[in-house]
């Protein structure tokens, strides 16, 4: 996914929308070496809400730009926990989300999925892949369906050291995302308020 316009480390991670054939597969063959402490991740939610409602708000805040504000809050929680455990030298700064990439919802009429890519800063200046996602929603009855994310995780170089733990990677893999869906819940209940845009609840 080549990108012309350089890394913005400070503020918000850059949103990009991608087509339904951009390249969300996973780490290319240069990231290999995190391939040690990556991890499957994966976790699922019940909305009251139904299928086509959670369908349609769901859209709109991919729109709006919600998944890139969720990312950031979410991914900013996650490593600074990591770093708690990471190896005991000095780290030049903890790595942060430079940009998202958001494939466009596909739906059909008992599903819907959503390909994500975080992607953050290396040490170097480069950009790594943090995670590669897929989000889907399904129906569990007329008024709930399921939210769920399922993909794979890694942590950023500089932490993920020889001395960490693979079950303390899993342990804040889980709990990065389970805030990333919460924030996305959230935003989904939200939108269905009278009055509401389809936005992030949270942004300035």
């Amino acid at each position: 996914m080549a990108d012309s316009q350089p890394p913005e480390i400070s503020g918000r991670p850059r949103l990009a929308n991608a087509r339904h054939d951009g390249d969300l597969r996973p780490s290319p063959d240069g990231h290999r070496a995190l391939s040690a402490h990556c991890v499957f991740v994966s976790d699922e939610v019940l909305l009251d809400v139904s299928f086509p409602a959670a369908r349609d708000r769901l859209a709109g805040l991919i729109r709006g730009g919600l998944l890139g504000s969720a990312s950031a809050r979410a991914y900013g929680e996650g490593i600074t926990g990591l770093a708690r455990f990471g190896p005991p030298r000095p780290v030049p700064g903890l790595p942060g989300l430079v940009q998202v990439h958001v494939q466009e919802l596909t739906a059909g009429g008992d599903s819907g999925r959503v390909a994500l890519r975080w992607e953050a800063a290396e040490p170097g200046g480069g950009l790594f892949p943090a995670l590669d996602a897929d989000i889907t929603l399904a129906p569990a009855g007329e008024q709930a369906v399921t939210l769920t994310l399922t993909g794979v995780y890694r942590p950023p170089p500089g932490i993920a050291g020889p001395g960490l733990d693979r079950a303390i990677v899993l342990r804040c893999a889980t709990a990065m995302i389970q805030a990333f869906l919460g924030h996305v819940i959230e935003a989904i209940a939200v939108a269905g308020e009278p009055g509401t845009e389809a936005t992030d609840p949270q942004a300035p």
